[in-house]
């Protein structure tokens, strides 16, 4: 065991076990006593490794992620204390670095015999176990165990940014900040305040503790809180007695309501039952008051006591004054602020179409549930989600036609075949599919919103098919959504003429469909091959669609071609048919592809 001072502000400490709250208020004590390197050295989180951001003051710092203890001893040879939210056997692993000279398990349940294993594989290298179930302990100015304390403001008003000339030792963690704003009342503060933890078997002791604070000079006095139940209490009576500690001790052991009970009653901690006479708080108090402690006559007189015996010391000069100063504040993080309404930011996203932030997420405000129990299909999604509204069924059907006529259309087009590639090439699934998708454009499948576009403005502007076409043809432009590599006028498209049954059924208008077959027929004197595609379809029904329904207005039709609406139905069908190709490949376990030989023409 240690004998002298176990922190300073220089300390720093490996935390195991990420947990970012505890951390950041380690950090942010810091920075309140004016310390110039962050506390935590390093994060200790099994199988990871990285960088994890938090702030030091206003600045933001990464510190380093380890995946062993053993990486993080070396990575920070100068960090020697060890902060564990885990178990007992990462705290051994701790312990038997050179450079760990304490170790703080803040995690509760460790069992009794590992426990055990702990204290004395401690004791006999000369290190210090505090806990388990412990909050830490707290250096005031200095250096602080995760959630020691509880927050800046009640550090702040315990004054513990700076040392003052008192030692504390607890088993409570709780009962801990509450002496603290007692002492800090009544006295110039905290110098070092330790919480052993309230399990049986304690890996330091109460009076480990004194006989250490007896060895600094910086404290004077010396405040011990215990409980009933165990014996720990008994050790520092012995020290007292053999005059080990020089210093005066005011102390209290509670828990002396435990004789109004007629049974045994176990309290909060484990340790915190009376197993006989000798373990009742009163008898513990008795035998303090007899070792030379100053021992209340209950715990509501402690503070006073506290008070005669600080006032004492300074009436004897042993107190020097504490120079006091204002600690600096610390910022308030952006979403604190944002809710207490301290603060207003701008955001960096807008999104209308969907909200996560309710008990379920809403597609266009409408609830995830609802979507399920009214039967919505795919198309009823997509309407949501890319229109913002319920489109009638027809419309939502015809989405779905158009995604399952046009989800593939065999393994020699463009996309299909540079996924095919991709995924013979070894590649993953995302890579094999982008690889296709990257084809679609002007030449393969991305025709739609320019099909819709040159129709929607011809038909608007009155242009009969033959002035349409014409004037296409003297730009140089060929029309879009007219000409097929395969078909031809006497073996049309069957998924043009599929979209056209369902879209005369259905549709309350079919203007711009009409005007396209129109295009059509007077493209088909040109040449035979010059027949409505499907994005020519597609294109000009989806015209019909938005402007039949009454849902939409003018401008919003515009936006919506403009914007890509329409191929997104294409890119969205075809990587359905992508991602079989991918599958398929990769099933039948098809080699890397090499483009024969005899099919390349080289030339000079």
């Amino acid at each position: 065991m240690a004998t002298g001072q176990l922190f300073s502000r220089t300390t720093q400490a490996l935390f195991y076990n990420y947990k970012q709250l505890p951390i950041q208020r380690m950090l942010d004590f810091d920075f309140l006593c004016g310390r110039e390197t962050p506390s935590v050295a390093g994060i200790i989180n099994p199988g990871s490794e990285g960088f994890q951001k938090l702030f030091f003051g206003q600045e933001e710092i990464a510190i380093p992620v380890h995946g062993s203890i053993e990486a993080a001893c070396a990575a920070h040879p100068t960090a020697d204390v060890f902060i564990n939210f885990a178990a007992a056997a990462s705290s051994m692993s701790a312990l038997k670095q050179p450079t760990i000279r304490v170790v703080a398990i803040i995690a509760e349940g460790v069992p009794e015999s590992d426990t055990k294993h702990l204290i004395a594989y401690a004791r006999s290298n000369n290190k210090v176990v505090i806990g388990p179930a412990t909050v830490g302990g707290i250096q005031a100015g200095a250096f602080r165990i995760g959630d020691t304390a509880g927050t800046i403001d009640n550090i702040i008003a315990c004054k513990l940014y700076r040392p003052g000339s008192v030692g504390f030792v607890s088993k409570s963690g709780g009962m801990s900040n509450e002496l603290y704003n007692t002492i800090a009342r009544v006295t110039d503060g905290i110098y070092e305040g330790i919480a052993i933890g309230g399990d049986v078997f304690p890996g330091s002791t109460l009076s480990d503790h004194v006989l250490r604070f007896n060895n600094i000079p910086q404290i004077k006095m010396i405040v011990v809180l215990g409980e009933l139940g165990g014996q720990d209490e008994y050790s520092l009576v012995e020290a007292l007695k053999q005059g080990k500690v020089n210093k005066p001790v005011v102390a209290w052991v509670s828990g002396t309501c435990a004789r109004l009970f007629k049974s045994e009653v176990q309290f909060g901690h484990a340790g915190a039952k009376s197993g006989g006479e000798l373990e009742s708080a009163q008898a513990k108090n008795q035998a303090l008051k007899d070792a030379g402690a100053v021992v209340p006559t209950s715990f509501e007189a402690f503070e006073a006591s506290i008070k005669e015996a600080f006032d004492k010391l300074v009436e004897a000069g042993k107190i020097e004054s504490v120079k006091e100063f204002t600690p600096p504040p610390i910022p308030e993080d952006l979403n604190t602020a944002i809710k207490s309404g301290k603060v207003r930011a701008p955001t960096h996203i807008i999104s209308t179409i969907s909200d996560d932030r309710g008990e379920e997420p809403c597609y266009a405000g409408v609830p995830m549930s609802s979507i399920v129990e009214q039967g919505y299909g795919v198309g009823d999604v997509i309407s949501l989600l890319w229109f913002k509204r319920s489109l009638p069924r027809y419309c939502t059907k015809f989405i779905e036609i158009c995604i399952m006529l046009c989800a593939d259309h065999g393994p020699c087009v463009s996309g299909a075949h540079n996924t095919i590639v991709t995924a013979r090439a070894g590649k993953d699934l995302v890579s094999s599919l982008v690889s296709g998708l990257l084809t679609i454009g002007p030449r393969f499948g991305g025709a739609i919103d320019d099909a819709a576009r040159y129709f929607k403005d011809a038909y608007d502007r009155g242009l009969t098919p033959y002035e349409f076409v014409e004037s296409m043809k003297k730009k140089g432009i060929r029309v879009p959504g007219i000409g097929h590599r395969i078909k031809r006028g006497d073996n049309r498209d069957k998924r043009v003429e599929l979209l056209q049954e369902f879209a005369r059924t259905n549709f309350p208008s079919v203007k711009y469909m009409e005007y396209a077959v129109q295009v059509e027929t007077y493209t088909l004197t040109k040449a035979n091959n010059l027949v409505m595609n499907v994005d020519g379809a597609i294109g000009s029904l989806f015209l019909d669609l938005l402007a039949g329904s009454g849902m939409f207005t003018k401008p919003e039709i515009d936006e919506i071609v403009e914007i890509g609406y329409l191929n997104g139905l294409f890119v969205l069908a075809r990587s359905i048919g992508l991602i079989g190709h991918t599958f398929d490949q990769k099933r039948l376990k098809q080699p890397l592809y090499r483009h024969p030989w005899e099919d390349v023409l080289y030339t000079k």
